[in-house]
């Protein structure tokens, strides 16, 4: 769950938790209530009564007040007799109240033994006009609550009779019922907050531990970890983020790991590369500084071939400056158009000068029809010829050694095929033959020399002239290196 709805629901549960337990308190409470106002006023319970005590004190001596209103208008000198009162002050003591009779403004009877002087001085006389039994609050060091009946005797006297509740013994039940509100409303926020506190604690601390100890891990190096969320939260698309970031992390050390590993592979082949004509070319020169060669002609083959060795490195040193070009992504093309035909007459002629040199018997045969035209750069496409040559004749083992060139029309491209009769491919080895220093232990022995990055820069080139390369060997037989180019297409 996303971080912004855990938010809105932890603000919608502080809101609506406490209504909702605060009025399952209410209702709770409510019914302790009940019970406590039945049980002590001997009525049955209303919700008004926490608003409005006083209607709680005029329904509960209501009875009372009905039975003292009758005895004025059909007995009044009921009032006059002591059993009478008291009978009536026994009832008005389960309603938590009392009876108080004035006659001709002097108190005469009072249902407790409370001193009333404060009260007799407040209490409205005869006649003063308050509403019979209407409920009438009396302030003072006495609070209370009265009722009152004026009442005529048969004889011309008068008097009133008072039903007085005293508010003290109401006020603690209802100040302790605010108070356990407001304790209920606290408590309900408290758990409220709480719980959605751990609930959102919870949801974040645990993915944030896990954050943590993964930057520790990357910190101490160790990157051979996983971190896994199903989430669709925040924390959660954080940590498929971070765990997108551990893993380019780790492949761009195996990447370091691989390129150091090829660079040293690379140092080693180029030693070998170089030691190889050095050591000819030394040789060749201690001989002519020792007068071995004493004849033109041996002086001169000694000269030509320390001239063909310095050739070879020559193309060495030129193959590895290339070889960073291509790690650089710097390669410097010069794309054009050319006739097919014409290019690779050229290139042919030329394979055919520097092949026979070698002893190399070379043939050439192109099928394209004339005006045939592709974009490559002339360069670098010749690069890839020479390489593929240079390849096959390290790796010629016949007395009688064969090379051919075919240029095939294969619809919109044109296909270049560079074949040899040398001692073939091992086809566990021909996927991987164009990859950089790649060599396997027969077709590509070190021993016979070369970088290990001249196929693979053959393969670099073709495919930046959006072109394909793939090889064909049997082994004892020969090796065919194939490429295509897209022929070029006026619209």
């Amino acid at each position: 769950m996303k971080l912004k709805a855990q938010l809105a629901i932890a603000f919608f549960t502080m809101v609506m938790g406490p209504v909702i337990l605060f009025t399952l308190f209410l209702f709770l409470f409510g019914m302790r209530q009940s019970r406590f106002i039945e049980d002590t006023f001997g009525i049955e319970f209303s919700i008004s009564y926490f608003f409005n005590p006083t209607q709680m004190i005029n329904d509960s001596t209501e009875t009372v007040w009905n039975e003292l209103h009758r005895l004025s208008e059909e007995d009044p000198d009921a009032f006059r007799r002591q059993a009478d009162l008291n009978a009536i002050n026994d009832k008005l003591e389960m309603k938590q109240s009392y009876l108080v009779f004035v006659y001709e403004n002097e108190m005469v009877y009072q249902g407790i033994e409370d001193d009333l002087k404060d009260l007799d001085r407040r209490l409205p006389g005869y006649g003063n006009g308050v509403e019979q039994g209407k409920p009438v609050y009396i302030g003072g060091p006495l609070h209370a609550v009265i009722r009152q009946q004026d009442i005529v005797f048969s004889d011309g006297t008068y008097g009133s009779a008072y039903i007085v509740t005293e508010t003290e013994d109401i006020t603690p039940s209802f100040r302790t019922m605010v108070v356990e509100a407001a304790m209920a409303i606290l408590f309900v926020l408290f758990v409220s907050a709480l719980g959605m506190a751990f609930w959102i604690y919870r949801g974040i601390n645990a993915p944030l531990g896990r954050l943590k100890d993964a930057t520790h891990q990357i910190t101490d190096g160790n990157l051979n970890f996983t971190m896994h969320a199903e989430g669709n939260d925040e924390i959660s698309e954080l940590t498929r983020d971070f765990e997108t970031m551990r893993q380019r992390l780790k492949t761009s050390e195996e990447e370091k790991v691989r390129f150091d590993r090829e660079n040293r592979e690379l140092i080693r082949n180029i030693s070998h590369d170089l030691k190889t004509p050095i050591t000819s070319i030394k040789g060749y020169m201690e001989g002519i500084l020792d007068g071995v060669a004493d004849t033109p002609e041996k002086m001169d083959r000694y000269i030509r071939t320390v001239y063909n060795k310095a050739n070879d490195m020559d193309r060495l040193i030129e193959e590895l400056t290339f070889y960073s070009n291509i790690d650089a992504k710097r390669i410097p093309y010069d794309f054009t158009i050319l006739d097919v035909v014409d290019y690779f007459n050229d290139c042919a002629e030329e394979l055919r000068l520097e092949l026979e040199e070698t002893g190399i018997s070379f043939s050439y045969h192109n099928m394209i029809p004339a005006g045939t035209r592709i974009i490559a750069d002339p360069e670098q496409l010749r690069r890839v010829i020479h390489n593929i040559v240079s390849n096959s004749e390290k790796y010629m083992d016949k007395p009688a050694r064969k090379i051919e060139l075919r240029i095939l029309d294969e619809g919109d491209f044109v296909q270049a095929e560079i074949e040899d009769n040398g001692k073939g491919i091992e086809t566990r080895d021909l996927t991987r033959v164009f990859d950089r220093f790649y060599r396997s232990d027969e077709a590509r022995s070190t021993s016979r020399g070369g970088s290990g990055i001249g196929l693979s820069i053959v393969k670099k080139i073709i495919e930046d002239h959006g072109g394909k390369i793939w090889a064909r060997s049997r082994i004892r037989e020969g090796t065919t290196m194939a490429f295509v180019i897209r022929k070029y297409q006026e619209t």
